[in-house]
């Protein structure tokens, strides 16, 4: 079945749809109608405005491609399963929530709380922006994203990132077998309380980086502003080139070719425990 160049403005719209094709519709209008695609399984979603509330809920098997969520379409995406979103734009607030086996791929974020609670997700050559990106997500690829963000990927676990540009403060807070390779990270107070975590030809960006982890692993990477790193962790580091200081790492090793200040505090630390080799 296919709807095409249609408008709904009605509660429910498309309520319990299965098997068909919307394309060049808007859902937008005067009766202010919200879930217009709520319980629908294996269908497609083309060329489709959104312009109202939680569109799309509890949907399984999925296709939405170039679509447009407005700042009015909040909440677009809860409780779906198997859906591909393939050069969309979602720009309202909680656009994605409790999901699983997502694709998203071309596509625009401009949301706060973004992709909270999901898992089982691939992302591939998106931009994003929002505060809380990925809160509790686990088992994710995400590639060649770029982002500008606050308090991303907190609590994340079984994640592995290439070729991306994260600009966010206290991102990886508590994530858990995360892997980063050929990215830049920028921001304060990266990774702390992370276990298990591990950049790979990174540069990373920032004060007070990397304190209080566990099984903490930096390969080839280079360090920018990085004062009072690795504070309190466990770390196994090789950086080409300076780091700002080092604070009171408590077990491993840190290889650099300079190191400004290296502090280490008796009543913490164990001297030795932690070889710090500079030149």
């Amino acid at each position: 079945m296919l709807y095409f160049n249609e408008i709904h403005d009605e509660e429910r719209a498309f309520y319990g749809l299965k098997g068909a094709v919307v394309k060049n519709c808007k859902i937008d209008g005067p009766a202010d109608g919200e879930s217009a695609f709520k319980e629908c399984k294996d269908i497609q979603v083309e060329d489709t405005y959104f312009n109202l509330r939680y569109p799309l809920w509890h949907v399984d098997n999925a296709k939405i491609t170039n679509c447009e969520m407005t700042q009015l379409c909040r909440a677009a995406l809860w409780y779906d399963n198997g859906v591909e979103i393939d050069n969309c734009k979602m720009h309202g607030i909680k656009a994605l929530r409790e999901c699983r086996d997502i694709v998203l791929k071309n596509t625009d974020v401009i949301s706060p709380e973004f992709a909270w609670r999901s898992h089982h997700i691939t992302v591939d050559n998106v931009t994003l922006e929002g505060e809380y990106p990925f809160f509790e997500c686990t088992n994710m690829d995400i590639w060649n994203l770029k982002m500008k963000g606050k308090y991303s990927f907190q609590y994340i676990e079984n994640v592995n990132f290439r070729n991306c540009v994260l600009d966010t403060k206290d991102a990886f807070w508590h994530a858990k077998n995360v892997i980063i390779e050929d990215s830049v990270v920028k921001g304060e107070y990266l990774a702390w309380y992370a276990e298990n975590i591990r950049f790979v030809r990174c540069k990373i960006i920032g004060t007070q980086p990397l304190c209080y982890c566990k099984g903490l692993v930096l390969e080839d990477c280079t360090m920018e502003a990085c004062d009072l790193s690795f504070e309190r962790s466990e770390v196994t580091a090789t950086v080409n080139g300076h780091i700002d200081s080092v604070k009171n790492p408590i077990a491993g090793s840190i290889t650099a070719d300079s190191i400004g200040e290296i502090i280490l505090e008796e009543e913490i630390v164990t001297p030795g425990k932690c070889v710090i080799t500079a030149g």
